[in-house]
């Protein structure tokens, strides 16, 4: 049997998850559909169905919800009270649907950007981490590309309707940051106790994208890196929440080149916001100058064992970790994709 392309994998993977609720037990994110599309992207395409078949199978995914009645997207008001209310996931999905089919999925993300943004933190910053996987799978489609625009409007759908900006505190630079817990997947309650936070400035000219590094892309690239060695050197409770300090960035990043000019700049802050949020909530100091961990595997041998393990979480954080690393060389990377693989692997033996 001949191997399975990028684009008949992601295919294949979204088509047998399309009916498949968008969390499992206590509001655990469905992470099925993003580490597919990881998977694929990274040269294992054909791993993809045996994986996604053992996630639906170790998996009780919660049926979606009914729709109750359409969302107006061009009634602020109607829209904004359906924010956050996860009764109403299907209507929102709905609503996605319907704009993507109408409208080019550049200008819907572009509309629907900074409505969401203000929401990143929720669920741990899944919303957008699905809705990134779900862009760069529509903008390497050609031909029939519904199944890539229906998984875009889920990763939109699910981001609206878990959206919340759980009290709003101001980040240093005026943007508004989340001060609570995020949610399901989340931990019990706020933390305290941050340590300093390495700050990254931006200049307040924009262009358009050509190579991929405008300042917002070279800002992202950085703070992926900053928590990247965070989590590399940092004691932890549990090794998979402050993962999305590393996984939430580099969504950003992923969708960033896609925007207008002026949504760069505000989404490099509010993923520093977010981010250097976290640490509170998982009372997570970060250490200056701490040392990276000296026996750090190479990347490609990184990922091989992330795809071995098998955990969603794993693969997500090494796929991020080999993306940024031909961004902007930097040994955090490596090191916290092989942090994760240590301590996760552990956990599932």
């Amino acid at each position: 049997m001949a191997a399975l392309s990028y684009s008949d994998a992601v295919s294949e993977a979204l088509e047998r998850l399309r009916p498949v609720g968008f969390e499992h037990g206590r509001s655990f994110v469905n992470h099925a559909p993003m580490a597919a599309e990881a998977l694929a992207h990274m040269g294992y395409a054909d791993e993809v169905p045996a994986w996604v078949e053992r996630n639906l199978r170790s998996r009780s995914y919660h049926d979606v919800p009914e729709r109750r009645w359409p969302i107006d997207p061009d009634d602020p008001a109607d829209w904004q009270a359906a924010l956050g209310d996860f009764s109403r996931v299907a209507d929102w999905t709905a609503l996605f649907e319907r704009e993507l089919a109408l409208s080019p999925w550049t200008q819907v993300l572009a509309r629907w950007w900074p409505r969401l943004l203000p929401g990143l933190s929720a669920v741990l910053t899944h919303g957008v981490i699905r809705t990134a996987h779900a862009v760069r799978a529509v903008a390497a489609a050609s031909g029939d590309n519904r199944l890539q625009l229906g998984e875009l409007a889920q990763g939109l759908g699910y981001w609206a309707a878990r959206h919340s900006t759980h009290g709003i505190v101001a980040d240093p630079d005026g943007v508004p940051g989340p001060d609570g817990p995020p949610g399901p997947d989340g931990p019990p309650g706020p933390g305290a106790d941050a340590g300093p936070h390495a700050r990254h400035e931006v200049p307040d000219g924009h262009h358009e994208v050509t190579d991929g590094r405008d300042e917002a892309a070279r800002a992202l690239d950085a703070l992926v890196a900053e928590y990247a060695g965070i989590y590399a050197t940092v004691s932890q409770r549990h090794p998979v929440p402050l993962i999305h300090a590393v996984t939430g960035p580099a969504a950003v990043r992923l969708v960033v080149g896609h925007l207008p000019p002026a949504q760069r700049r505000p989404s490099y802050l509010t993923a520093r916001a977010v981010s250097r949020t976290m640490l509170d909530w998982f009372h997570a100091t970060p250490r200056p100058a701490a040392p990276l961990p000296a026996d750090t595997a190479a990347l490609p041998e990184v990922f091989a064992r992330a795809v071995e393990i098998g955990d969603e979480h794993t693969i997500k954080l090494a796929e991020v970790a080999v993306r940024h690393e031909a961004f902007a060389p930097d040994p955090r990377h490596a090191a916290a994709a092989d942090t994760a693989n240590r301590a996760i692997g552990r956990l599932s033996r």
